[in-house]
């Protein structure tokens, strides 16, 4: 019988004698399928998914999203140009994207001697303020700890009627409130026609 000693080491695993080779970029695959299509009008992305599958067997299961990230990044980074749902490299003769907004104005170069007539500070936003008149006295602050006209900040409060003047024809007894809404229209009353 063999007994087994714990003070062994576990024995190591087993080397392959041939690894599997790497995957390279997702950028490097995909320039490398751009240029072996070879389209005119550049490849869509369908074109470029089957020809990186059919180059490289072992690719993760994430492959159809992975690809779509890295396209939209090499896109707006400007490494590949986006032409009617075709990828393609960008012309290098080509003028440069122009970015959103209005472009800035050119600024002119002044002249070397009225450089220093034109240096004056930018005006500054806003309207500008009233001339101060030295004969006209200063302001008076009031504190706010002080009332000086003696009378409580705010609007007065309503005063009550003491003796109505004239009731309207329609207006409820005294002392009970108003119904809601808009009172009724009084009916005049009509005479009998006689003959």
């Amino acid at each position: 019988m063999a007994t087994e000693d714990s003070t062994d080491p576990t024995p190591p695993a087993p080397a392959l004698s041939d690894p599997a080779p790497a995957l390279p970029e997702y950028p490097k695959m995909i320039m490398d399928a751009i240029e072996a299509l070879n389209e005119s009008e550049g490849s869509n992305k369908t074109s470029i998914a089957q020809k990186i599958e059919s180059t490289y067997s072992d690719l993760p299961e994430a492959h159809p999203t992975l690809l779509t990230h890295h396209l939209n990044l090499m896109k707006q980074s400007g490494e590949l140009a986006f032409v009617k749902n075709n990828y393609m490299k960008p012309d290098p003769n080509a003028p440069p994207k122009r970015g959103r907004g209005r472009p800035p104005k050119a600024k002119v170069p002044a002249p070397e001697g009225a450089a220093a007539v034109v240096s004056s500070p930018p005006r500054p936003r806003g309207r500008p303020p009233k001339p101060k008149d030295p004969f006209f006295p200063p302001p008076i602050v009031k504190s706010s700890t002080s009332s000086g006209s003696g009378r409580p900040r705010g609007r007065p409060p309503k005063k009550a009627k003491t003796s109505p003047t004239s009731t309207p024809a329609s207006a409820p007894a005294s002392g009970a409130p108003r119904g809601r809404g808009r009172p009724p229209k009084v009916k005049p009353s009509v005479a009998p026609v006689g003959c």
